[in-house]
């Protein structure tokens, strides 16, 4: 990107948040803290009203705004494509608002890029899964959910608990909300149970967002996943499949931890994170004919004592 695009951008920014500190826009474009200094003194230059704290951020004074501005043909290719995972991934209501949303996108698109658009349109998809969660009718919680953690109030849930297979009623404090497996889950703090919780959206009978304001400062979403992975010992474990058999792996992959993968020299190398070592190795010897255990080395000696023991008997 050319110093130009980047102030550009750089004050596209400014206007999205309400304080941006110069770190982040140096982790955004992979340029130094100097060289923000220096962008945020051009764009000063250029009568741009920029106020600076340090060690708070920059801001934009009240009233500042740039009037529309022209999206680039990748962009509104890419809005078109995350509208598609929404209509389909999230609830009704999400859904609505979003496509409300690209009306207003595409009114300042130029009319080449309109056209586009349209024909993209009706050419890209986003399909159910085989199993599709149900949800409570009438329910669209994610709206209602992201309202509350914005706003920080406490939220009242009438919860089915799948393992005691009873309904319950919870306050809980959100800390906020991830899409895994096809499900939707909130993680918030419940009071009842004194404990951070995971609650899938599919299992709301009924929620409320309450008046009394969350008090308690709790960690960020992203914090909390990455402290619960740490404190379960996740196994990591690394795969080289063949291509062809990688395709048949299906959905079981991600109930085993599946996290990425990357092509090399024909083969599929996978990576996953389990919990259960004793589980994956007898999953792994469905198809281990066309995998290679490339690690840990516990994994590849608990396969073998498994294959052993099955050779002992035949």
């Amino acid at each position: 990107m050319n110093r130009i695009d980047r102030i550009s951008a750089i004050l596209i920014q400014l206007q999205s948040r309400r304080v941006v500190k110069a770190q982040a826009i140096a982790e955004r474009f992979g340029i130094s803290l100097r060289t923000v200094y220096r962008d945020m003194s051009t764009l000063e230059e250029a009568g741009v009203p920029i106020i600076g704290e340090a060690g708070v951020g920059y801001s934009l004074a009240d009233g500042y705004r740039l009037p529309p501005i022209a999206f680039t043909l990748d962009e509104a290719t890419a809005f078109i494509t995350a509208g598609k995972l929404v209509e389909t991934l999230t609830d009704e209501v999400n859904g609505s608002n979003y496509q409300s949303a690209m009306y207003k996108v595409r009114a300042v698109l130029r009319n080449a890029e309109k056209d586009y658009v349209a024909e993209l349109d009706s050419r890209i998809e986003v399909l159910k899964a085989r199993r599709p969660p149900h949800m409570q009718e009438g329910l669209n919680p994610l709206q209602l959910i992201l309202k509350a953690i914005a706003e920080k109030r406490v939220i009242c849930l009438d919860y089915f608990s799948y393992y005691r297979q009873q309904h319950t009623q919870r306050c809980v404090e959100p800390v906020g909300v991830f899409y895994l497996d096809n499900y939707w889950h909130l993680i918030a703090w419940c009071r009842e149970k004194k404990d951070y919780r995971d609650f899938r959206f599919d299992r709301m009978l009924n929620a409320e967002i309450t008046h009394e304001v969350v008090a308690t400062t709790h960690p960020s979403l992203k914090d909390y996943l990455a402290g619960i992975y740490k404190e379960r010992n996740l196994l990591k474990i690394i795969l080289l499949v063949e291509k062809e058999a990688s395709r048949h792996l299906g959905e079981q992959k991600f109930y085993h931890g599946y996290i990425g993968e990357t092509e090399k020299d024909g083969q599929v190398e996978m990576e996953f994170l389990t919990l259960s070592l004793e589980g994956f190795a007898r999953w792994y010897m469905m198809f281990g004919d066309c995998a290679q255990i490339v690690e840990p080395d516990v994994l590849r000696e608990r396969v073998k004592a498994i294959a052993e023991s099955l050779l002992s008997k035949i």
